[in-house]
């Protein structure tokens, strides 16, 4: 064990996967998101102790998205000449900074400031993930690496939003989010004893993403993506004011259905996997249709705790299945240059949770959560309609990459 720990590059070249690094860099993605979505099950008591809107406090979301924007599309290039495994133990180290920080805010400025630091984390840790997971393991084991990366992604979505809530209401929201740091600092140990030394590749450079979103596909690929993440995350980020207001559950009533939509969403990630395997255009159109309706659905009955429930947990197993078929397609449209397309899909999910959280908290002062959940559901249907007419998801010709 002692020799695959310390040597996973070895063990990789010889066709042995570094199941260790891998792990690590699930728990990297575990804390990250984590941390990212927890003001989505915190929002109302963030917004009553900073004396804010709970629309503003919605902010502090789509301010680490902008971040990770940023960063996801600077990363490669500022970080060309380091080593990755150094470049990626410092971005945990931002994290647990960030989740201290937040939990330490007197202000909401503070709590903004935590949360930028968080976003350049996020937004670098997820550019490098995929292309670094590709070179710790075997190309024939790189589906299941994925997999398992992904994995951290449904159980942060398990963990932060209904225990998050429920813990928030135990010991308070400051409180969760130094547990939060702890993440942070066990994802950094185990990546410090288990990633090995990992010099950069290729010639990553600002003209070399223009020339990858220049490629055919890339334009409406992103486009759709775009469109797809905005509409869930405006419903995400306020599904809590949305069962407190309008189905009338209480704190703990959400934690429970906030664990449905969590368990839902890792079995999602499973069985997108296998609908991917059978049609991956399929499954990029199926997903957003059935997230539009199940909020679309909400709104209609306005009220019944049961049907909403239902509908919450539907609406997790289609996000499920998002993040996989995207990164199924971002790997057959630009094979040759995974960390510049990785940068890119990470971009467009930023831009997307930025604009869903943003313009979603717009809609919640101005409307409430029936307005926000209508038009959310509404855009997540028009997406898939898209998708449906105009993507192409068949693997491109070695001649078509450059």
């Amino acid at each position: 064990m002692t020799e695959t720990v310390n040597r996973p590059t070895a063990a990789a070249a010889q066709g042995a996967p570094a199941w260790w690094a891998v792990i690590s860099m699930t728990l990297g993605v575990f804390g990250l998101v984590t941390a990212e979505f927890l003001p989505v099950s915190l929002l109302t008591p963030m917004a009553d102790d900073l004396q804010i809107t709970e629309g503003l406090a919605g902010q502090a979301m789509s301010t680490t998205a902008i971040l990770a924007l940023i960063t996801s599309l600077l990363t490669a290039t500022v970080t060309r000449s380091i080593d990755r495994r150094y470049v990626l133990l410092g971005f945990s180290v931002l994290l647990t900074i960030s989740n201290i920080m937040v939990a330490t805010a007197p202000s909401f400025v503070v709590l903004l400031a935590g949360r930028v630091l968080l976003g350049i984390a996020l937004g670098g840790f997820w550019t490098m993930s995929a292309a670094t997971v590709m070179r710790l393991v075997p190309e024939k084991s790189i589906p299941r690496a994925l997999s398992i990366l992904f994995s951290g992604v449904s159980a942060a979505t398990i963990f932060a939003a209904p225990l998050g809530s429920y813990l928030g209401d135990v010991i308070g929201w400051r409180d969760v989010f130094l547990l939060a740091s702890l993440l942070g600092v066990l994802a950094l140990v185990v990546q410090f004893l288990t990633l090995p030394k990992m010099p950069p590749r290729g010639r990553a450079t600002l003209r070399t993403l223009v020339e990858v979103i220049s490629r055919p596909r890339m334009k409406f690929g992103l486009f759709s993506l775009v469109l797809i993440i905005t509409g869930h995350f405006a419903l995400f980020t306020y599904v809590r004011p949305f069962l407190e207001n309008i189905t009338g559950v209480a704190t703990a009533g959400v934690s429970g259905i906030l664990l449905g939509f969590g368990l839902a969403n890792f079995i999602g990630t499973y069985v997108g996997g296998a609908l991917v395997a059978r049609s991956l255009r399929m499954t990029i159109a199926l997903m957003p249709m059935i997230m539009g309706l199940a909020g679309i659905g909400m709104v209609s009955i306005q009220g019944a705790i049961v049907p909403t429930t239902v509908l919450v947990a539907i609406w997790g197993m289609a996000f499920g299945g998002v993040p996989v078929a995207w990164s199924t397609w971002i790997t057959r449209t630009v094979p040759d240059e995974a960390e510049s397309g990785g940068g890119l899909l990470v971009a467009g999910f930023q831009l997307a949770i930025a604009t869903g959280s943003g313009v979603g908290g717009l809609l919640f002062d101005a409307s409430g959560a029936l307005g926000v959940f209508t038009i959310a559901g509404m855009l997540l249907v028009g997406a898939s309609i898209i998708v449906t007419l105009g993507l192409r998801t068949s693997p491109v010709p070695a001649t078509e990459q450059a």
